[in-house]
């Protein structure tokens, strides 16, 4: 029974940390295209976004990738997952741990964006976040599919549908640039 409230928990604050992972690097984008603005209004948008970003930040986003981490190695410890990782059966378990390594990875480099622009250093375009912003959606289908197809997925196919995908978001980024290039 604790087993599911552990699981239920642990479900709760991975739907959180994406929520932060998702729209923080909205928020950059937004920030870096207030450059874009005559004065006063790029101070203004810069203040706006520093007041956006932080309490998402440090009040959702870090929170909730720490308690699904901590309630993630329960679930793994408590369901006795661990006997069943380095075995063929356990392969697509050791495969997602892989891929949530790589997104904290990625967390901690969005961690390293807001820093910089919390002290004003805007070194990416917001076509470069724009991308960046993607990178969380594929780590979050090809998470899922692990946890929900579990064996029954080819890692062939599994790597085509990642592809796809990647090519998928990439267009769509081409696309919205040239509708908004058009509407300027």
């Amino acid at each position: 029974m604790a087993y599911l409230y552990l699981k239920a928990v642990h479900i709760i604050f991975v739907v959180t940390w994406f929520a932060g992972l998702f729209y923080m690097p909205r928020l950059f984008i937004y920030n870096v295209e207030a450059n874009e603005q005559p004065q006063p209004a790029r101070d203004l948008l810069h203040h706006q976004f520093t007041k956006m970003m932080k309490p998402l930040w440090y009040g959702i986003t870090w929170p909730s990738a720490i308690i699904t981490l901590v309630m993630g190695l329960s679930v793994l410890l408590k369901g006795n997952w661990t006997a069943v990782l380095f075995k063929p059966e356990g392969f697509w378990l050791l495969l997602k741990l892989v891929l949530v390594l790589l997104l904290y990875a990625y967390h901690y480099s969005l961690h390293r964006i807001f820093k910089q622009q919390m002290a004003g250093n805007y070194k990416y375009t917001s076509d470069q976040l724009r991308m960046w912003n993607e990178v969380a959606t594929i780590f979050l289908v090809a998470i899922v599919m692990l946890v929900v197809v579990k064996k029954e997925i080819s890692v062939l196919w599994g790597l085509v549908g990642m592809i796809l995908l990647i090519f998928i978001l990439m267009l769509a980024i081409r696309i919205y640039k040239r509708i908004r290039n058009k509407g300027k």
